[in-house]
């Protein structure tokens, strides 16, 4: 199998017998659609960076960043002394280091910042670093409620700056590449979508570990809740706050969003305009308020990038077929699959002639009636009509090593030295986080929720 994938990959560019006859002609997938910046960095062209929230999608990000030529770490917010002093060790004792993020939007130093706190924080730091003039790498979701996403919107028009949400489905060579598939119309229209994203660990869940000098005195407690409810210390909700509706999404806002911005990126689309979810908190009941398991179906109007269609998406923390996340676009005459690290994408053309016989009423009728419409068929239709016409499977692997998150930092790196747009703008990350987090509306209310994708804007119900 796996030398005739080799070949297949490597002759399908050249090679039009492979596809169906009458289709439009494909990339070629070994001519990987690679972000990899081509602007020139000169040893004095630094793009200084200050890392919010050094948790650990902030370490990945921070990381990841500095893997990109001229970006160079120069300061970073946390409320965790242990957090503080565990960046001066692995970034060096000169770093900048504070618990209040203003004493980094203050700095003349600092370029870009990457936000990646609690996701209750994230407007507030966003909207503020906007204001100061820096350029914002958001983690997604980009708000922690959905009406907050218009203010985010207007700071970042009003001031010019670049801001990327941090979904990197947005820049994976694997989307991008069923982008293309999608584009060219091989599964036909596109009539049903579905992605999943399972876990059945406890980090999985997010039970994280717990320092054991959590205390008032090392955690900045009262800068932590900001607008959540005022409660006593709990180190529970510091560390594991994605647990918690007061300061984050659940599996909705946190993984949903992974789910629309891939099909959002295959499809052009805005978003659905009606949502309907299920939740529940079936396992991981260790205190938490969020739920373990949400399923979520949408509606999603006919536009001029694609037909309508429906989505279905779910996540379940609790997943005892040992989890796993994937994605399907089904069309009218094929379907792409996008898994781990590869597409495959099956497709046909259905015959011009119906069935006759067989699972069919014609066993109802009279022998004379079966006779005289058999001819009629014979004469209508040839062999060929009656075929239908299987295309080649296609199959296309990311390189191996790849990392989405790096084209994703990449392309927010390129966008702030050269002003050209990012893959997942302010509006685009609105777009993804908000009919992901009104899955959880959905849930709560035990309603549909109507979504108006262009406006970004919940429609209320007439009274």
């Amino acid at each position: 199998m796996a030398t005739s994938r080799r070949k297949f990959l490597h002759t399908l560019g050249a090679s039009g017998s492979l596809l169906l006859a009458g289709l439009p002609a494909m990339a070629d997938p070994a001519k990987v659609q690679q972000l990899l910046s081509s602007v020139k960095v000169s040893a004095n062209d630094k793009v200084r960076i200050a890392l919010i929230g050094a948790g650990i999608i902030g370490h990945y990000d921070t990381e990841t960043a500095l893997k990109v030529p001229g970006v160079e770490l120069a300061a970073v917010c946390d409320l965790y002394q242990g957090r503080l002093d565990r960046a001066r060790e692995k970034w060096g004792n000169e770093l900048f280091v504070t618990r209040d993020y203003k004493e980094i939007l203050s700095r003349k130093d600092i370029d870009a910042v990457l936000v990646c706190t609690c996701d209750h924080w994230h407007d507030h730091i966003t909207i503020d670093a906007l204001k100061a003039g820096k350029h914002v790498y958001c983690e997604k979701p980009m708000v922690h409620h959905v009406e907050e996403g218009l203010a985010v919107v207007a700071a970042q028009k009003a001031s010019g700056k670049v801001l990327q949400v941090g979904s990197q489905s947005a820049s994976s060579v694997l989307f991008l590449e069923a982008q293309k598939y999608y584009k060219q119309g091989i599964i036909g229209e596109l009539a049903y979508a579905e992605a999943y994203n399972d876990r059945n660990s406890a980090n999985g869940a997010w039970q994280y570990t717990i320092p054991s000098d959590a205390s008032p005195k090392t955690i900045d407690w009262d800068r932590f809740l900001g607008d959540a409810p005022k409660i006593a210390f709990d180190p529970v909700h510091f560390f594991r706050w994605r647990n918690y509706k007061a300061y984050g999404t659940g599996v909705a806002g946190d993984l949903f969003v992974h789910n629309f911005t891939g099909l959002h990126t295959v499809t052009g689309s805005y978003g659905p305009d009606t949502i309907y979810a299920a939740g529940a908190l079936n396992y991981w009941k260790d205190g938490r308020d969020a739920y373990d398991i949400v399923t979520g179906i949408m509606r999603y109007p006919k536009t001029a990038e694609h037909n309508g269609f429906q989505f279905f998406t779910r996540v379940n923390l609790a997943d005892g077929a040992g989890g796993g996340a994937g994605n399907r676009f089904i069309g009218t005459e094929g379907v792409i699959e996008v898994r781990s690290n590869s597409i495959r994408v099956k497709h046909f053309k259905r015959p011009v002639a119906p069935g006759i016989g067989g699972y069919d009423s014609m066993e109802s009728f009279p022998k004379a009636m079966q006779q005289s419409l058999l001819v009629e068929y014979n004469a209508r239709y040839s062999a060929e009509d009656r075929k239908a016409k299987e295309g080649e499977e296609i199959i296309f692997e990311s390189p191996k090593g790849y990392d989405s998150r790096l084209d994703h930092m990449i392309n927010f790196f390129e966008s702030v030295r050269t002003g050209k747009t990012v893959l997942e703008d302010v509006s685009f990350g609105l777009r993804a986080a908000g009919p992901a987090i009104l899955c959880n509306t959905s849930v709560e209310k035990n309603e549909a929720i109507h979504w108006d994708p262009v406006a970004m804007k919940v429609i209320k119900a007439k009274a």
